[in-house]
């Protein structure tokens, strides 16, 4: 018999964070995270989003077992930028099941009413990067902080009223299968550069946390112009830093400047998913070796996110950046995703079709009044 618990204690939360990694033992797409980093986002300690939330997890069970999850939560900030009373669900997790999700999304749904809640989005997890479920591209393997799911969770959404609130696109380059940016378009971006006065760095590995407050400060200030994004806090700032100095590129970390001033950024990670493949999370002597040796040898990166201050949109710029991602692949021979862009994003798409780059997959993120 299906029956839905909050959960309450540790052993609650232990089995919230360990059913993936049992509801995919065998499926050969999912790339399983690392145990201990998954554990913190669970906890206020662990992930300084939960300092500005009020959040809920639940738990399905069929009879004994744990066969499903899901947690709902209330972002202040989010509701203090949008003016909007929209939660959040998110961490999904279900048997092919439709009375199961029901059950789940009933408690998520439960739990957002009582805070007021006027609408329920999703999924949206802990991190901010994963959102959505995966709609198309299943046969393209889930990149760095990138969601995976079968595809009847999108019937379960569905079935259940969920509609669609946004659609996410992700594309990629590859210069090892003869990817190349077109010539016409360089000469073009490098006129960028020269009319604007504008230099692209890396970041400074010494000044990391300087570097890192500077991409959240410029991240913030260019937000209005984003669906669904709001504000990160400087301590969530200090996080990322922390979490990306053992993996960061600087070759593949770069920030626009115009007379020394930041005024945009792109940030594209390697993508440590061909490191963990086959580990199931463990922090393992063999991951340990693969971190030390073989961070240098990935050739797949995932470009994660780029912004610019909003009096520089519009002039080529956020182009130029993409440009100086794509010669760092060169140098690599590299294969970048670009994940992901707003369906509707004209200003991003634009130059991502001049780069001729190709669509891989797309994410959708669901609505449901309340």
């Amino acid at each position: 018999m299906l029956r839905v618990s909050s959960v309450q204690s540790r052993a609650d939360l232990r089995r919230f964070i360990a059913l993936p990694y049992a509801l995919y033992r065998d499926d050969p797409g999912w790339i399983a995270p690392l145990r201990s980093e998954q554990a913190k986002l669970f906890t206020p300690r662990g992930d300084p989003l939960l300092a500005h939330c009020d959040y809920a997890l639940f738990l399905l069970w069929d009879d004994n077992r744990v066969v499903g999850r899901v947690a709902a939560f209330v972002d202040h900030l989010a509701i203090d930028f949008w003016q909007e009373r929209v939660g959040f669900w998110g961490s999904y997790e279900c048997v092919d099941s439709l009375e199961g999700a029901r059950l789940l999304l009933d408690a998520a749904e439960g739990f957002l009413r009582q805070q007021g809640m006027a609408e329920m989005r999703g999924p949206i997890n802990f991190t901010v990067t994963e959102w959505g479920l995966v709609t198309e591209g299943f046969e393209y393997p889930p990149v760095l902080m990138s969601p995976y799911n079968p595809a009847y969770y999108n019937t379960q959404m569905e079935a259940l009223g969920m509609r669609k609130a946004k659609d996410l696109l992700a594309f990629y380059g590859d210069i090892g299968e003869g990817y190349a940016i077109p010539e016409r378009f360089t000469r073009a971006l490098e006129r960028v550069a020269q009319r604007y006065h504008v230099t692209v760095r890396p970041v400074e590995m010494k000044h990391l946390k300087r570097d890192a407050l500077i991409v959240v400060d410029i991240m913030n200030h260019s937000v209005a112009y984003n669906w669904g994004a709001y504000p990160v806090t400087e301590e969530e700032g200090r996080r990322l830093a922390k979490d990306l100095k053992q993996i960061i590129d600087p070759a593949f970390a770069l920030i626009a400047e115009v007379e020394g001033r930041p005024i945009g950024f792109c940030l594209t990670l390697p993508d440590l998913n061909q490191l963990l493949k086959g580990l199931d999370g463990r922090l393992t002597p063999r991951l340990i070796w693969r971190l030390a040796f073989g961070l240098k040898r990935v050739r797949n990166y995932r470009c994660w996110a780029l912004g610019l201050l909003p009096e520089y949109h519009g002039k080529g710029i956020d182009a130029l950046l993409y440009y100086r991602t794509f010669q760092a692949a060169q140098a690599r021979q590299a294969r970048v995703e670009v994940n992901y862009v707003l369906e509707d994003n004209i200003k991003m798409l634009a130059p991502l079709a001049k780069l001729g780059v190709k669509h891989i997959k797309t994410y959708r993120v669901y609505t449901k009044a309340l």
